[in-house]
């Protein structure tokens, strides 16, 4: 009886330990809230100076108590600035994006000449930026990836130091849309950070850029791709795009020969001994061009032209405006790199590495959507595996995990 007794009071404490924690973390939540309220109380002031009517205040806050804490773990990790560069691409330029984005082309054909026309912006590059951002908008259809866009620059501008005025701005901005009427509230959605729509807008870009290509009275970049991809092409062209001209050429390096860093004519470059990695000759000689080495030496070779400091004006990552021109150059019939990047891995196929998450699924290791997309679930996945078989759990989708898997 002593000994039940014991063990009983144990329980009994451990119970009131645990309450004690639910409840304290309950009352840190609700004093969390309190405080979040309060800062929308006050921001409505800023908000109204700035033109924003109450009524559309009112409506843009209904039904936001709470932060998303799910943005905030977002905004801790962007893939363009944190992958290596060889991972960024593969889950974005591949056999499935190039073939999507051909079908596209042909979907949208009129569309797309009637926005080359208006904004001499190529088509290929529109369609890149569109399967780059939202995956020709397939992510909008998701609800795990869309989300209030009122509630996550509220969440951002209260919690993120770091972003907190940009957000603070965006969130203006997303008043404003609402309050013009190109979108109803329930609609108003967009990323972690806010960005809208087929092709990813920020709020102050899309009252500078958004167009209504449809002719039907309302911007809608969310729900009409000419209205969306009109919008990037109006983007693009006002920050500079040279109509014709191509965003860069693959090269090939004279080996042991330094570089100075800057910008020089392609005829100058020529002089110098780089050459086109496909053996042609650089048209446009006297167009200036910068060098990227993104892989190093050792990998691919680049001259970009001004129009891949455009793409920048977009997202200001070299990966990302390199991701757009080559899934441009292959939607429109290139057949890709000439160098391939130096990998630590034998690499395989988007449908091998949809089959590689397959196995991972059924051995259990993975429980993701099986879609030859790597990421920190199926590399999470590829190291359990790994390190059971008494392999360096590197985590990398390879050929040689592949084959060992095909034996399982």
């Amino acid at each position: 009886m002593i000994e039940a007794s014991s063990a009983f009071a144990k329980r009994l404490g451990m119970m009131a330990a645990t309450a004690g924690l639910l409840l304290a973390f309950n009352i840190g939540n609700a004093a969390a809230d309190a405080k979040f309220q309060n800062w929308i109380a006050e921001f409505r002031t800023t908000a109204l100076n700035s033109g924003i009517s109450a009524e559309t205040y009112r409506r843009a806050f209904a039904g936001v108590t709470e932060i998303d804490p799910e943005v905030l773990e977002k905004a801790r990790f962007q893939p363009e600035f944190t992958a290596p560069v060889w991972d960024y691409l593969d889950n974005r330029v591949n056999e499935e994006s190039v073939a999507t984005g051909r079908e596209m082309a042909r979907k949208y054909s009129r569309w797309l000449g009637a926005i080359e026309k208006s904004y001499g912006v190529d088509r290929n590059i529109l369609l890149a930026i569109w399967s780059m951002e939202t995956n020709y908008g397939e992510i909008l259809k998701r609800d795990d990836v869309m989300r209030d866009a009122v509630r996550s620059l509220a969440t951002l501008a209260y919690a993120d130091k770091r972003r907190a005025k940009f957000a603070r701005t965006q969130l203006i901005a997303a008043m404003k849309i609402l309050q013009r009427g190109d979108i109803d509230r329930s609609h108003l959605t967009g990323s972690w950070a806010g960005a809208l729509g087929h092709t990813q807008f920020i709020p102050t870009s899309y009252l500078a850029y958004a167009v209504d290509m449809d002719g039907n009275g309302k911007r809608d970049i969310w729900t009409s791709v000419p209205d969306a991809l009109a919008t990037a092409a109006n983007l693009l062209r006002k920050n500079g795009w040279q109509s014709g001209q191509t965003w860069g050429y693959e090269v090939v390096l004279p080996a042991g020969r330094k570089f100075p860093a800057g910008s020089r004519t392609l005829a100058e470059w020529q002089k110098l001994g780089v050459v086109r990695a496909n053996g042609k000759a650089f048209p446009s000689r006297g167009m200036k061009a910068t060098l990227k080495v993104p892989d190093g030496r050792g990998g691919p070779a680049f001259l970009m032209t001004k129009n891949f400091f455009v793409i920048k004006a977009y997202n200001n990552a070299d990966k990302y405006a390199l991701g757009v021109g080559l899934l441009a150059d292959q939607i429109a019939g290139s057949s890709g790199l000439q160098k391939d990047w130096n990998r630590p891995f034998t690499p395989i196929t988007m449908k091998e590495r949809e089959e590689l998450q397959q196995h991972l699924t059924e051995l259990g290791y993975y429980d993701g959507k099986v879609d030859g997309k790597i990421g920190s679930g199926s590399r999470n996945a590829i190291q359990a595996f790994q390190s059971r078989m008494g392999l360096d759990p590197d985590g990398h989708p390879s050929k040689e995990v592949l084959t060992i898997l095909r034996k399982r």
